[in-house]
């Protein structure tokens, strides 16, 4: 699998696109298209249906060998040129569209096509592979590919022809590459992590599959639009499915997706509208001398607003062993995977960190039932794995012949777009428990929770917030909480001890109130205890 170092070089890599119209009556010279076929959401369903009803069948791939040797390095050398964009120069859609070419990391065709509305209805043309697409040198092994199948992997969303930026030279703001992965542009300028069309059993200890996304169609945005519209085939094993994809140019970028699914296996754990992150370590607790930057993560805790109304925040872990957490729901009003410390010098990198968007989903539609938002946090030792996931598990296990019909809407902004009024969690900190100039307690954490502004900033001077601390084994005890010294209104941060014996995990649960008001969110935190007081296996 490719790692998320790789795939976010390849995604930034220099910018490939340009323009020639795609057709209008009659195909653009320079890019090849197929013969006209008719076109419609239904029948990309009825298409998917029929798939799950059939054995699993690949799709055609280019010869594997080949494919291999385009490394990472070889890879970066095949820029999209420019005439050939999808709705480039010379054409009145908003929007230019350019595709990325198969390689090591993405050694499987996608099917790109090309629709256009007519009074008929839409009429779609596949966009046929043409190594003129690409700058192939005559030494690289993309050279020595055939015409077909198709060597095309993903594509890439360019900014507007019309907006501030040289669409030629800007980053695109959205980009599909490799199995059902997409991501986006966040309102700072940078990508970080990814969500994916559907995730199968991730993170268990049996074999995670990952369906790709073997077909696209594209709808030209007309020239004052910001959506751009994307359908998607998507196959696998286990499941076909129908996607429908508005993406819409914001301050971020907003997704409305529309699915459908059919299955023809039975699915162990069911991942909707999953997410993709990666967490190395943060300021809880960092080993001495495992790397020189403070912080290194994408997304530092998940937010959740469920069907009740509790607005929690779970800072993620990165743990000696894979853990998966789950948070029971009915009806859930969203969930995401936040980057709440934007200061750079918790990074010191100069690769964004403090900039990564904040990804959050939306359910939308007449409500996804019950069900759970499961966590899952694999083990990491480096920054260049995405080691963490989210994602709707529906509460009935989908069973051979099943469908599953989901809308949702996906933000990629700075901030959650439906912030609570509460109090916020922005900081989790945790060391040796007891009191300076003390003896130490074996066995004794001090853990520091911070929060800010909501009802904390209207306190009458002298009133101090309760905190309410509930663990699921151990003993707390020196609950306290400190308005933090730094003349921030409405900055005040929650300690207390917890001692506990064994290596069992525990679950924390904290918030703050007064006078029987709750003041702030609630934090939870899932605690993985010491080896020794000095060195922690969990971080």
């Amino acid at each position: 699998m490719l790692d998320r170092r790789s795939f976010m070089k390849l995604a930034l890599a220099a910018q490939a696109a340009a323009a020639l119209p795609a057709f209008a009556g009659t195909p653009a010279p320079s890019l090849r298209f197929g013969d006209p076929q008719p076109f419609s959401f239904d029948w990309l369903k009825a298409h998917a249906e029929a798939l799950s009803k059939a054995p699993y069948a690949p799709s055609p791939r280019p010869d594997p060998a080949t494919v291999a040797a385009i490394d990472y390095d070889a890879h970066g050398k095949l820029k999209y040129r420019h005439e050939y964009a999808l709705y480039g120069d010379g054409h009145d859609a908003a929007f230019p569209i350019t595709f990325q070419h198969v390689g090591y990391y993405f050694p499987k065709t996608v099917r790109m096509h090309a629709l256009e509305q007519n009074a008929g209805g839409a009429v779609s043309r596949e966009i046929l592979y043409d190594p003129a697409y690409f700058t192939i040198a005559p030494d690289s092994p993309a050279a020595r590919l055939a015409p077909e199948p198709s060597s095309l992997a993903g594509f890439w969303v360019m900014e507007p022809r019309d907006g501030k930026e040289d669409w030629k030279k800007a980053e695109p703001w959205v980009t599909f590459l490799g199995a059902s992965y997409f991501r986006a542009k966040g309102e700072l300028g940078q990508v970080g992590m990814s969500a994916r069309g559907i995730a199968l059993s991730p993170g268990g200890s049996g074999h995670e599959e990952f369906p790709d996304f073997v077909s696209f169609w594209f709808m030209p945005a007309p020239p004052a639009s910001r959506t751009v519209t994307v359908y998607a085939l998507l196959n696998s094993p286990s499941v076909s499915g129908a996607y429908k994809f508005d993406l819409h140019r914001t301050s971020g970028v907003v997704m409305d997706i529309e699915l459908t699914l059919f299955f023809r296996e039975a699915v162990e754990r069911l991942g909707l509208a999953p997410l993709t992150s990666m967490f190395w370590y943060g300021e809880k607790a960092k080993p001495a001398g495992i790397d020189w930057r403070p912080e290194v993560h994408d997304s530092d805790g998940l937010s959740l607003a469920t069907g009740q109304g509790e607005r929690i925040w779970r800072p993620l872990n990165n743990p000696e062993h894979i853990t998966i957490s789950s948070f029971a729901d009915e009806h859930p009003r969203g969930f995401g995977l936040l980057q709440r410390d934007r200061a750079f010098d918790h990074y010191q990198d100069g690769v964004g960190y403090e900039k990564r968007p904040s990804t959050w989903v939306e359910p939308r539609g007449t409500g996804w039932g019950k069900g759970t938002v499961q966590l899952v946090e694999i083990p990491t030792d480096d920054e260049i794995n995405d080691n963490i996931v989210v994602y709707w598990n529906p509460e009935k296990r989908p069973e051979p012949g099943d469908r599953i019909d989901l809308a949702y809407r996906v933000h990629w902004l700075a901030d959650e777009p439906y912030p609570t009024p509460l109090a916020r969690c922005v900081a989790t900190r945790f060391g040796r428990g007891g009191e300076p100039g003390t003896i130490r307690p074996y066995g004794v954490r001090k853990f520091t929770v911070e929060f800010l502004g909501g009802p904390l900033k209207e306190l009458p001077s002298g009133v101090k917030p309760e905190v309410v601390v509930w663990a699921s084994r151990g003993n707390v005890r020196s609950m306290v909480a400190e308005a933090v010294p730094d003349d921030v209104p409405g900055h005040w941060r929650a300690h207390f001890d917890l001692s506990v014996e064994g290596r069992e995990p525990v679950e924390l649960r904290l918030y703050l109130r007064a006078n029987d008001k709750v003041l702030s969110e609630t934090w939870l935190y899932q605690y993985h205890p010491f080896v020794t007081d000095a060195r922690p296996l969990g971080y």
